[in-house]
């Protein structure tokens, strides 16, 4: 059993890897944030698996992603920061009682636990990072927002206007999606046949 589920969470792991390709812009955000559904991995093997190998899979995804990566591993340490704290409170809730309640309980908290902590992370890691290694200005970024809705001022006030929201709406992509194909793929996920 832990080998098939080792086995699974390297699949999901490549699948995460792959989505994260998948990437498009979003309307009415800056340019640089854009959408993509490599957390859904995550998600379907905290459900499946466990919380902890929702959060290796997190951490496998983002270390395969530095070899092609351009942002000096800050991207990479974002991403992984948040797809943690999305997969682990939802898949912890779902382990204590496997119903489809508890899974939609269990993922609603992980979408809001992700995007409260894009708050803290975009302001004192992930921006100050990319302030200090690519010459970048706060002023920059703030424009960046600016562009879109003039009146923000403060990149405090950029993230809870713009990121706060896309990220609890990019979580929630991932948690219907899962709902939707969680049920046809568990059988797969635990190597269950139709005759067992």
């Amino acid at each position: 059993m832990k080998t098939r589920n080792l086995a699974v969470a390297g699949m999901l792991s490549a699948l995460a890897f792959v989505l994260q390709y998948f990437e498009f812009p979003v309307p009415l955000m800056p340019t640089f944030i854009k959408m993509d559904l490599s957390d859904l991995p995550g998600l379907i093997g905290a459900f499946a698996l466990g919380p902890l190998y929702g959060v290796a899979i997190c951490l496998v995804k983002n270390i395969l992603h530095l070899a092609v990566s351009q942002s000096a591993l800050v991207g990479e340490m974002c991403n992984f920061i948040l797809g943690a704290s999305f997969v682990l409170p939802a898949g912890i809730i779902y382990s204590r009682k496997k119903t489809k309640k508890r899974a939609i309980t269990g993922a609603i908290v992980g979408a809001v636990v992700m995007a409260a902590f894009s708050f803290p992370s975009n302001l004192f890691f992930t921006y100050p990072m990319y302030i200090r290694l690519y010459g970048m200005s706060e002023e920059m970024i703030i424009g960046a927002y600016q562009a879109i809705l003039p009146g923000v001022s403060t990149l405090p006030q950029c993230l809870l206007i713009f990121n706060v929201p896309f990220t609890f709406i990019k979580a929630m992509l991932s948690v219907v999606i899962t709902l939707l194909i969680y049920k046809p793929l568990s059988p797969i996920l635990h190597g269950y046949t139709k005759n067992a």
